[in-house]
């Protein structure tokens, strides 16, 4: 082991710790080190594909992007993907292990402890300094016995630890104070100091709180974090930040129902930042509206689930509307499949063994099979000739005669299916709308009006740069690479 090591636990879920681990990821980068992100668990239907075809989550791969490094299934060595809310996917170093109910995976955690502690190992002999993300909440004391994410990580690995509190929820000094009461004497030795995160106004007003957290628990405060407008740039890793997710706003609207389990969801991220372009999210509820230009369904962990969700609400007679309107429909992964006449699922892959109609928009079936397709992907739009990457994750075989009209060419094989008129399109790849060739002809398509300039350089580069000189305003990084070991 070469690397400097230093882990960020946080007080609760969506306090910050993803954000600050790919800012200091970045930070670090431009100072000429090699940084590694690691996660021991991470639960997301957001996921991305490695160069040695596994899967970890999407908000790793960010981090690995802040850091210059390449995807590897060690910086997520588990990753649960929903599937119910008491059953999940757990896919281990990048491979499925199986489907577990929530008590079931419990029991199967210490089991799992010695092959996490093997990924951060081999993180940390590659690379001159790893940042740790902790799960949840770094207290929960009716999971520690069986935590290997947490402080059961902290102290298997032997590891420094760093506590962030959200103060835009306000309570960070109770939760750091009770945090501190729930660990023991040596969990609480690990702990080198509180970040605040997502704070505004003047941090001069903070300072009695300062005093109250470092008198009771005898942890400094490292430094107040300012509240990141470069943040909304960067995907959401989870489904619940779907509605802080806007659109840049413009004539074209695109409308996308938020399914169950939606997965992926960072797919539409270039279209949301396109100005001129309306991206709405759909909550229960919403009728696709009557100005839409077009729709697109994404991928879900429970395709079948998706589909009857979708005529629950009554989508899919809002998407035959759109259509005699003249939109247009696409469909991703799932959504795809969704798009067909039937998805089968006769072994109960993905939830009770049967079959349900799907929306019958393109002449395609699909079964579910155990078999999932993990693979990085350079094609062709077969439409606008314009090349397009990104990587394919699903479960299901698709067949019909829609599949003679391929939508891409993927070195020669074709993949997805366009409808006759042109107006339904589907595809398993996921990233597309990253190729700004491509975005822009689609966009250009169906009547969009956009500006030649208004997309030079990439927003998400933009918008770690950004995270990562906020991050070196308002903290030291030194004083934090010192308590890194």
């Amino acid at each position: 082991m070469t690397a400097r090591r230093l882990m960020v636990l946080g007080t609760g879920s969506d306090v910050g710790k993803s954000l600050l681990v790919a800012g200091l990821a970045r930070a670090y980068a431009r100072r000429g080190l090699k940084v590694a992100p690691f996660k021991a668990q991470n639960m997301s239907n957001n996921a991305a594909v490695t160069a040695d075809g596994g899967e970890i989550g999407r908000a790793q791969a960010l981090q690995a992007r802040a850091a210059g490094a390449p995807l590897s299934v060690d910086m997520n060595p588990v990753l649960l993907k929903p599937e119910t809310d008491i059953d999940c996917q757990v896919v281990v170093r990048g491979q499925v292990r199986g489907r577990y109910s929530a008590s079931a995976y419990q029991a199967l955690k210490p089991d799992l402890r010695a092959e996490v502690v093997a990924s951060l190992n081999r993180l940390s002999a590659s690379h001159d300094l790893v940042l740790i993300e902790g799960a949840g909440s770094g207290a929960e004391r009716y999971l520690r016995p069986q935590d290997i994410s947490n402080m059961g990580l902290a102290e298997a690995a032997d590891l420094p630890v760093v506590l962030l509190g959200d103060e835009s929820r306000g309570g960070v000094t109770a939760a750091a104070i009770g945090h501190h009461r729930l660990w023991t004497e040596t969990e609480r030795a690990r702990v080198k100091g509180v970040i605040v995160t997502k704070f505004r106004g003047d941090p001069g007003v903070f300072s009695p709180a300062a005093r109250d957290i470092r008198a009771e628990t005898g942890w400094p405060v490292l430094g107040l974090l300012r509240w990141s407008e470069a943040a909304r740039a960067l995907p959401e890793e989870d489904s619940l930040g779907l509605g802080r997710r806007k659109g840049a706003g413009g004539r074209l609207v695109i409308a996308v129902p938020e399914l169950p389990r939606i997965a992926n969801f960072d797919d539409l991220d270039p279209l949301a930042a396109e100005p001129g372009v309306d991206l709405r999210w759909l909550r229960p509820g919403q009728p696709v509206p009557g100005d839409a230009d077009a729709a697109i369904l994404l991928g879900s962990k429970t395709t079948r689930a998706a589909l009857d969700a979708i005529r629950a609400e009554g989508w899919d007679i809002d998407l035959q509307a759109l259509l005699r309107r003249g939109g247009r429909v696409i469909g991703l992964c799932a959504g795809y499949q969704m798009l067909g006449r039937v998805v089968r699922d006769p072994e109960g892959i993905e939830g009770p063994p049967g079959e349900t109609p799907g929306l019958g928009l393109l002449d395609i079936e699909t079964v579910i099979t155990g078999d999932k397709r993990l693979a990085r992907i350079e094609a062709t739009d077969r439409i606008s000739a314009q090349p397009v990457t990104g990587y394919e994750i699903h479960m299901g075989r698709v067949a019909g005669p829609a599949t003679a009209r391929p939508w891409l060419d993927l070195d020669g094989t074709p993949e997805g299916a366009v409808s006759a008129d042109g107006r339904v399109m589907g595809s398993h790849v996921h990233g597309l709308f990253g190729a700004d060739g491509f975005r822009r002809h689609w966009l250009a398509g169906i009547g969009a009006d956009l500006s030649p300039d208004a997309m030079a350089g990439d927003p998400v580069e933009r918008a770690l740069d950004r995270l990562a000189e906020e991050i070196e305003a308002d903290l030291d990084l030194d004083e934090l690479l010192t308590l890194a070991r």
